[in-house]
Protein backbone atom coordinates (compact mmCIF):
# COMPACT_ATOMS: atom_id res chain seq x y z
CA UNK A 1 0.00 0.00 0.00
CA UNK A 2 1.96 3.11 -1.11
CA UNK A 3 0.78 6.34 -2.58
CA UNK A 4 2.38 9.39 -3.37
CA UNK A 5 2.00 12.30 -1.17
CA UNK A 6 3.43 15.71 0.29
CA UNK A 7 6.00 16.30 3.03
CA UNK A 8 6.32 20.28 3.65
CA UNK A 9 9.09 22.55 5.58
CA UNK A 10 12.71 22.58 5.92
CA UNK A 11 13.12 20.62 8.85
CA UNK A 12 10.80 17.32 7.61
CA UNK A 13 12.51 17.19 4.29
CA UNK A 14 16.36 17.52 5.67
CA UNK A 15 15.32 14.37 7.90
CA UNK A 16 13.82 12.74 4.81
CA UNK A 17 17.17 13.01 2.62
CA UNK A 18 19.29 12.36 5.70
CA UNK A 19 17.46 8.75 6.40
CA UNK A 20 16.83 7.72 2.67
CA UNK A 21 14.48 5.20 4.00
CA UNK A 22 11.13 7.09 2.03
CA UNK A 23 11.45 7.33 -1.75
CA UNK A 24 11.45 10.97 -2.65
CA UNK A 25 10.16 11.35 -6.15
CA UNK A 26 10.70 15.00 -6.51
CA UNK A 27 11.66 18.55 -4.40
CA UNK A 28 9.55 21.78 -5.22
CA UNK A 29 11.48 24.49 -3.93
CA UNK A 30 11.17 28.36 -4.09
CA UNK A 31 12.74 30.00 -7.25
CA UNK A 32 15.49 32.07 -6.72
CA UNK A 33 15.76 31.44 -2.44
CA UNK A 34 18.52 33.48 -0.51
CA UNK A 35 18.24 30.72 2.66
CA UNK A 36 21.20 29.08 2.74
CA UNK A 37 19.47 26.01 4.74
CA UNK A 38 17.45 25.25 1.83
CA UNK A 39 20.17 25.74 -0.53
CA UNK A 40 22.19 23.40 1.26
CA UNK A 41 19.15 20.38 0.86
CA UNK A 42 18.31 21.52 -2.67
CA UNK A 43 22.36 20.72 -3.19
CA UNK A 44 21.67 17.69 -0.83
CA UNK A 45 18.77 16.64 -3.29
CA UNK A 46 20.67 16.97 -6.87
CA UNK A 47 23.95 14.81 -5.11
CA UNK A 48 20.91 11.86 -4.70
CA UNK A 49 19.72 11.93 -8.10
CA UNK A 50 16.14 13.43 -6.89
CA UNK A 51 14.49 15.93 -9.28
CA UNK A 52 13.81 19.57 -8.62
CA UNK A 53 11.10 21.69 -10.15
CA UNK A 54 11.45 25.63 -8.72
CA UNK A 55 8.06 27.00 -8.27
CA UNK A 56 6.41 30.63 -6.77
CA UNK A 57 5.20 30.97 -3.12
CA UNK A 58 1.46 30.44 -4.48
CA UNK A 59 2.10 27.26 -5.91
CA UNK A 60 4.30 25.63 -2.85
CA UNK A 61 1.19 26.80 -0.51
CA UNK A 62 -1.07 25.08 -2.78
CA UNK A 63 0.93 21.54 -2.65
CA UNK A 64 0.71 22.21 0.80
CA UNK A 65 -2.34 23.41 1.45
CA UNK A 66 -2.74 24.75 5.47
CA UNK A 67 0.86 23.80 6.13
CA UNK A 68 4.27 25.84 5.98
CA UNK A 69 6.28 25.34 3.34
CA UNK A 70 9.50 27.48 4.29
CA UNK A 71 10.10 26.92 0.85
CA UNK A 72 10.51 23.33 0.23
CA UNK A 73 7.91 20.58 -0.68
CA UNK A 74 8.74 16.96 -1.37
CA UNK A 75 6.78 14.65 -2.97
CA UNK A 76 7.20 11.05 -1.40
CA UNK A 77 5.86 7.58 -2.39
CA UNK A 78 4.97 6.28 1.47
CA UNK A 79 6.87 3.14 1.87
CA UNK A 80 5.29 2.52 5.82
CA UNK A 81 1.73 2.93 5.16
CA UNK A 82 0.53 -0.89 5.67
CA UNK A 83 -2.83 -2.71 5.83
CA UNK A 84 -4.46 -4.90 8.08
CA UNK A 85 -2.89 -7.37 6.37
CA UNK A 86 0.67 -5.87 6.39
CA UNK A 87 0.11 -5.35 10.39
CA UNK A 88 -0.95 -9.20 10.67
CA UNK A 89 2.44 -9.97 9.04
CA UNK A 90 4.45 -8.14 11.32
CA UNK A 91 2.76 -9.37 14.26
CA UNK A 92 3.23 -13.35 13.61
CA UNK A 93 7.43 -12.25 12.15
CA UNK A 94 7.80 -10.61 15.25
CA UNK A 95 6.20 -13.10 17.40
CA UNK A 96 7.46 -16.00 15.50
CA UNK A 97 11.44 -14.57 16.02
CA UNK A 98 10.34 -14.08 19.83
CA UNK A 99 10.74 -10.28 19.55
CA UNK A 100 8.70 -7.96 21.97
CA UNK A 101 6.39 -6.37 20.37
CA UNK A 102 4.86 -2.78 20.86
CA UNK A 103 2.38 -1.45 19.40
CA UNK A 104 0.31 2.31 19.60
CA UNK A 105 -3.53 2.35 18.93
CA UNK A 106 -4.65 5.99 18.64
CA UNK A 107 -8.39 5.80 19.32
CA UNK A 108 -9.91 8.92 17.44
CA UNK A 109 -7.37 11.29 17.47
CA UNK A 110 -8.26 14.31 15.60
CA UNK A 111 -5.83 17.10 15.88
CA UNK A 112 -2.71 17.19 13.03
CA UNK A 113 -0.15 18.05 15.43
CA UNK A 114 -1.08 15.56 18.16
CA UNK A 115 -0.71 12.72 15.84
CA UNK A 116 2.25 14.14 14.20
CA UNK A 117 3.88 14.28 17.95
CA UNK A 118 2.76 10.80 18.46
CA UNK A 119 4.42 9.67 16.10
CA UNK A 120 7.78 11.12 16.65
CA UNK A 121 7.47 10.11 19.90
CA UNK A 122 6.65 6.67 18.76
CA UNK A 123 9.48 6.30 16.09
CA UNK A 124 11.76 7.82 19.52
CA UNK A 125 10.49 5.17 21.44
CA UNK A 126 10.96 2.11 19.31
CA UNK A 127 7.17 1.36 18.84
CA UNK A 128 6.66 -1.62 15.83
CA UNK A 129 3.60 0.14 14.59
CA UNK A 130 0.68 2.85 14.84
CA UNK A 131 -2.75 2.00 14.14
CA UNK A 132 -5.66 4.41 13.48
CA UNK A 133 -9.28 4.21 12.54
CA UNK A 134 -9.46 4.80 8.86
CA UNK A 135 -12.74 6.94 9.40
CA UNK A 136 -13.30 9.91 11.64
CA UNK A 137 -9.75 10.28 12.87
CA UNK A 138 -6.67 12.57 11.48
CA UNK A 139 -4.72 11.18 9.19
CA UNK A 140 -1.21 11.44 7.23
CA UNK A 141 -0.42 14.81 5.46
CA UNK A 142 1.12 17.92 5.42
CA UNK A 143 1.13 18.81 9.15
CA UNK A 144 1.04 15.54 10.56
CA UNK A 145 4.80 14.72 8.77
CA UNK A 146 5.96 18.15 9.60
CA UNK A 147 5.76 17.72 14.12
CA UNK A 148 6.74 14.46 13.26
CA UNK A 149 9.35 15.33 11.76
CA UNK A 150 10.54 12.73 9.82
CA UNK A 151 9.12 10.18 11.95
CA UNK A 152 5.64 10.04 9.92
CA UNK A 153 7.29 8.70 6.96
CA UNK A 154 9.42 5.92 8.56
CA UNK A 155 6.99 4.30 11.42
CA UNK A 156 4.69 1.65 10.28
CA UNK A 157 1.65 3.69 9.98
CA UNK A 158 -1.91 1.23 10.14
CA UNK A 159 -5.27 3.17 9.12
CA UNK A 160 -8.06 0.41 9.68
CA UNK A 161 -11.89 -0.20 9.12
CA UNK A 162 -12.46 -1.37 12.49
CA UNK A 163 -10.51 -0.81 15.51
CA UNK A 164 -12.02 -3.26 18.04
CA UNK A 165 -12.17 -6.00 15.70
CA UNK A 166 -8.35 -5.17 15.31
CA UNK A 167 -7.88 -5.39 19.26
CA UNK A 168 -9.68 -8.25 19.33
CA UNK A 169 -7.35 -10.28 17.01
CA UNK A 170 -4.27 -8.56 18.69
CA UNK A 171 -5.07 -10.40 21.60
CA UNK A 172 -5.64 -13.57 20.02
CA UNK A 173 -1.45 -13.79 19.44
CA UNK A 174 -0.99 -13.51 23.18
CA UNK A 175 -0.55 -9.45 22.63
CA UNK A 176 -1.64 -7.42 26.17
CA UNK A 177 -3.47 -4.78 25.41
CA UNK A 178 -3.25 -1.82 27.55
CA UNK A 179 -5.61 1.22 27.95
CA UNK A 180 -4.91 4.56 29.34
CA UNK A 181 -8.18 6.07 31.52
CA UNK A 182 -8.13 9.22 34.16
CA UNK A 183 -10.80 6.71 36.17
CA UNK A 184 -8.48 4.02 36.34
CA UNK A 185 -6.98 2.74 39.93
CA UNK A 186 -4.16 1.34 38.83
CA UNK A 187 -1.34 3.96 37.40
CA UNK A 188 0.92 3.27 34.78
CA UNK A 189 3.75 2.78 37.03
CA UNK A 190 1.67 -0.12 38.47
CA UNK A 191 1.60 -1.81 35.29
CA UNK A 192 4.04 -4.81 33.93
CA UNK A 193 4.47 -3.41 30.30
CA UNK A 194 8.03 -5.62 29.76
CA UNK A 195 5.22 -8.49 27.49
CA UNK A 196 4.30 -7.48 23.92
CA UNK A 197 1.94 -5.02 24.33
CA UNK A 198 -0.40 -2.58 22.73
CA UNK A 199 -0.99 0.39 24.41
CA UNK A 200 -4.08 2.47 23.27
CA UNK A 201 -4.31 6.01 23.92
CA UNK A 202 -7.72 7.69 23.59
CA UNK A 203 -9.45 10.94 21.55
CA UNK A 204 -8.32 14.22 23.25
CA UNK A 205 -11.45 15.33 25.03
CA UNK A 206 -13.12 12.31 25.73
CA UNK A 207 -10.74 9.49 26.43
CA UNK A 208 -11.56 5.95 25.04
CA UNK A 209 -14.91 5.31 23.29
CA UNK A 210 -16.71 2.63 25.35
CA UNK A 211 -16.48 -0.17 23.22
CA UNK A 212 -12.48 0.40 22.77
CA UNK A 213 -12.15 0.22 26.49
CA UNK A 214 -13.93 -2.46 27.19
CA UNK A 215 -11.43 -4.80 24.90
CA UNK A 216 -8.69 -3.83 26.62
CA UNK A 217 -7.29 -6.37 29.20
CA UNK A 218 -6.34 -3.55 31.68
CA UNK A 219 -6.65 0.57 32.29
CA UNK A 220 -3.68 2.72 33.84
CA UNK A 221 -3.75 5.59 34.71
CA UNK A 222 -1.51 8.78 34.72
CA UNK A 223 -0.63 10.39 38.78
CA UNK A 224 -2.32 13.69 38.15
CA UNK A 225 -0.67 15.71 41.75
CA UNK A 226 -1.93 19.44 40.57
CA UNK A 227 -4.54 21.00 39.56
CA UNK A 228 -4.82 20.26 36.19
CA UNK A 229 -7.06 17.08 35.32
CA UNK A 230 -5.28 15.39 31.68
CA UNK A 231 -2.59 15.99 29.90
CA UNK A 232 -2.52 16.49 25.88
CA UNK A 233 -2.74 13.23 24.64
CA UNK A 234 0.84 13.32 23.03
CA UNK A 235 2.53 14.41 26.60
CA UNK A 236 0.82 11.30 27.72
CA UNK A 237 1.68 9.07 25.19
CA UNK A 238 5.37 9.90 25.62
CA UNK A 239 4.66 9.61 28.98
CA UNK A 240 3.41 5.58 28.92
CA UNK A 241 5.80 4.66 26.39
CA UNK A 242 8.74 5.98 27.71
CA UNK A 243 7.54 3.95 31.07
CA UNK A 244 7.62 0.80 28.89
CA UNK A 245 11.25 1.49 27.56
CA UNK A 246 12.71 2.37 31.28
CA UNK A 247 10.86 -1.45 32.12
CA UNK A 248 12.26 -3.12 29.08
CA UNK A 249 15.69 -1.66 29.47
CA UNK A 250 16.43 -2.43 33.37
Amino acid sequence: MSKAKYVTGLRPVEQLLIQRETKVLRLYTEYRTPNARLEVVIAKAKQQGIEIQSANRARLQQICGEGRHQGVVAEIRRGKLMDEGDLRSLVEDSLTAEKKLLLLILDNIQDPQNLGACLRTADAAGVDAVIVPRHGAAGLGPAVSKVAAGAAETIPFVPVTNTGKVINWIKEYGVAVIGTSGSAGKTVYDCDLTPSLAIVMGEEYSGLRKHIEKRCDQLVSLPMLGSVSSLNVSVATGIVLYETVRQRNV
